[in-house]
């Protein structure tokens, strides 16, 4: 077994370490979210922590790690006898990305079932993880439906098996740690507000700290038990600390007071449901017990806001997570109970944990080194470029003949469901059909490899004829191998929308400019609802610019539209073979991802020679490819050309005005793009 990194001698990241000890605490908590970039020792500080964890009791040879204290009743391995027991440390189990549904809750042997009435269950990893630390390295691109069962699990503290009317159930509760980073795709909002805690780690940009971050990693690969040994007391010291905090934690006073400060903050930041009140009153219980006290101060009260709320308060998509500390300040203040009453001017950050020496100690979100904070680096930009992005005059300097700049998107609204024809196989999403692993059943086949959705029905009709010549005598069906059927399902797939996007001259006027962009953002806030891929082309001037690989993260379209600059002549032809090359590359990297091309223009093509032969010649490259597509015409006035329906024309698409892409017009709602899949059934 090798040996883990030392959770104290990771370097920085206070608030990461103290989200981790505060669940260690007092696990009713509910997790923590680690949100940032790769390489900032987020794996390594949750894989440090289980051995910070006390060891636990688990009866002797029960597979769910039942307390010999309070056995299960309905534990799968039960009914338990007082007696043997064993101890061994708290497990830390990892969830790969990769993951079956049948891996992570478990899977019932249907054959047995069946024929025996035996509820033979092999454990998941929801079993594996209790009374211990479950961690899901890169928790946002797990499959919606194995985060829902995974959170589900969580909540409840137990796991639930039902097929084909057989069901187990086992206790499953454990701290819950995922980590993401955002560039990668977000999680949807109601599956943030699950996880208890949220932090945000970046790396140090402090030259001393980065050297030191160097220096232990390097002694650490170089003799990993030589370095663990030398932190060996720091490590007794901080695991003896969550031990009395733990002892201490049923004693701990929360006040009428720390509840109506709290009260007030969920409200103050319009946070939905009561999940956030609820979180925040076992973190600033936790924090307390952490401190060595047994009263919530305000000061723990405002730590558990910062770590509790920044996940919760997103309004919108596109918005940055985040607090606003002065206003939490003002609100604590507003509702401090009468103990505070004496500190007219409080120290608006207030130190969380019991010194500066520790995990803990340092508290609060930390200041950028830019000045900058939420929303910094807009504050520290010249008054003239913000108006540059809001449709003021354009750039004094920076921007090329004919170019002008950047000018805001405006109000997004709720588009028509534009989907793939046909039956893809790709990611579960929920833009077009496919065939998935959920959703109603439309038949049965031979499992390739191992069962896991049986269609019964059809199972029994295999087996039936059967019967007597296997020499069935008595109430039980007699079931084979060969007679069991997997059930076909259909739901729906996510898709790789690649938007191709005309920031030419003809595009420039600034209204027309506003409304096209808000209808692009429009579409990309459809595509993060309906968990799609997206990827941004751009064309302008003499050439056509790859703005945004594929990626699943819509917010970093969003970014990149925002600062689109306009100007220059139409280069469509370029615009879209840039976007064949695209298209052609990620197919080979996701080939059961089915695209979708949103072509944005008023179809006009200018320089070079023969600029609309050769657009129609791109467009009919397109076309033969099969790739399913929507022009979006963006050509306004009384007299109108029809270019871009012609455009729709030579990519055997669909053309769609602004207007009619909203979806309260009177089109129909859905509409599913023209032309033939290259996988359709």
């Amino acid at each position: 077994m090798s040996t883990p990194f030392p959770f104290t001698a990771v370097v920085g990241q206070d608030d990461l370490r103290l989200a981790l000890l505060l669940n260690a605490v007092s696990p009713a908590v509910g997790g923590v979210l680690v949100r940032g970039e790769k390489g900032t020792a987020k794996s390594t500080a949750v894989r440090a922590l289980s051995a910070l964890l006390p060891a636990v009791d688990v009866v002797a040879g029960c597979r769910f790690s039942c307390d010999p204290d309070s056995p299960d009743p309905s534990c799968p391995d039960g009914p338990h006898e007082p007696g043997a027991f064993e101890t061994r440390p708290a497990r830390m189990v990892e969830l790969p990305v990769g993951a079956s549904e049948d891996r992570l809750v478990g899977a019932l042997d249907i054959e047995r079932a069946l024929a025996e009435g035996v509820k033979a269950f092999e454990p998941g990893l929801l079993a594996d993880a209790h009374r211990g630390i479950l961690y899901v390295d890169e928790v946002n691109l797990l499959h919606d439906h194995l985060v829902d069962l995974l959170l589900d699990a969580a909540a409840m503290g137990a796991s639930y098996v039902e097929r084909e009317g057989v069901s187990v159930r086992h206790a499953a509760r454990f701290l819950l740690v995922g980590t993401m980073n955002p560039e990668e795709g977000e999680l949807r909002p109601q599956l943030l507000d699950r996880f208890g805690l949220t932090v945000e780690v970046a790396a140090s940009r402090e030259p001393d700290q980065r050297v030191e971050v160097v220096r232990r990693r390097l002694a650490y690969d170089d003799d990993p038990a030589g370095f663990a040994a030398r932190w060996a007391d720091e490590e007794a010291a901080l695991r003896a600390r969550i031990a009395a905090a733990r002892e201490l934690l049923p004693r701990v006073r929360l006040g009428d007071a720390a509840l109506r400060q709290i009260a007030a903050t969920c409200a103050a930041f319009e946070v939905d449901g009561m999940r956030a009140d609820i979180v925040m009153a076992r973190t600033a219980t936790a924090l307390a017990a952490w401190a060595g006290r047994t009263d919530v101060l305000a000061e723990d009260v405002r730590q558990a806001a910062l770590l509790a709320l920044p996940h919760r308060r997103r309004r919108n998509p596109f918005d940055a997570p985040g607090l606003d500390e002065d206003k939490l300040d003002e609100t604590l203040q507003e509702y401090a109970g009468p103990e505070d009453d004496d500190d007219p001017d409080p120290d608006p950050d207030p130190d969380p944990g019991p010194g500066t020496d520790g995990p803990g100690g340092g508290g609060g979100q930390p200041e950028p080194e830019d000045g900058g904070g939420q929303g910094g680096e807009s504050a520290a930009r010249p008054e003239q470029d913000r108006k540059d992005e809001q449709g003021g005059e354009p750039q004094p300097s920076g921007a090329g003949a004919g170019e002008q700049a950047a000018v805001g998107a405006a109000e997004p609204f709720r588009t028509k469901v534009l989907s793939v024809p046909g039956l893809g196989e790709g990611a579960a999403g929920r833009r077009s059909r496919a065939r998935t692993e959920h959703g109603r059943t439309t038949g049965a086949r031979r499992p390739r490899g191992a069962l896991t959705k049986l269609h019964l029905a059809a199972t029994v009709r295999a087996a039936a004829p059967h019967q007597r010549a296997r020499g069935r005598s008595g109430p039980g069906l007699v079931v084979r191998r060969d007679d069991l059927r997997q059930a076909t399902r259909e739901g729906r797939e996510g898709n790789l929308v690649l938007f191709v996007v005309d920031a030419s001259g003809s595009m420039a006027a600034r209204q027309r400019m506003s409304a096209v962009k808000g209808a692009v953002l429009s579409l990309l806030l459809d595509a993060y609802q309906r968990r799609d891929k997206v990827g941004l082309v751009t064309f302008r001037g003499s050439s056509a610019e790859v703005a945004l690989p594929p990626t699943s993260s819509v917010d970093a379209a969003a970014v990149r539209l925002r600062s689109l600059p306009t100007g220059g002549r139409t280069p469509l032809a370029a615009g879209l073979l840039r976007a064949h090359e695209v298209l052609r590359v990620e197919r080979l990297r996701d080939p059961a991802r089915r695209p979708l091309l949103v072509v944005v223009t008023d179809g006009r093509a200018t320089g070079g020679p023969e600029p609309v032969a050769l657009a129609e010649r791109a467009a009919r490259l397109l076309a033969a490819e099969q790739v399913a597509s929507v022009v979006v015409d963006c050509e306004s006035g009384p007299v109108r050309l029809g270019l871009a329906g012609r455009l729709a024309g030579e990519l055997g698409g669909t053309p769609v005005t602004l207007d009619e892409l909203r979806a309260d017009s009177i089109a129909g709602l859905v509409r599913d793009v023209q032309g033939t899949s290259r996988r359709a059934a």
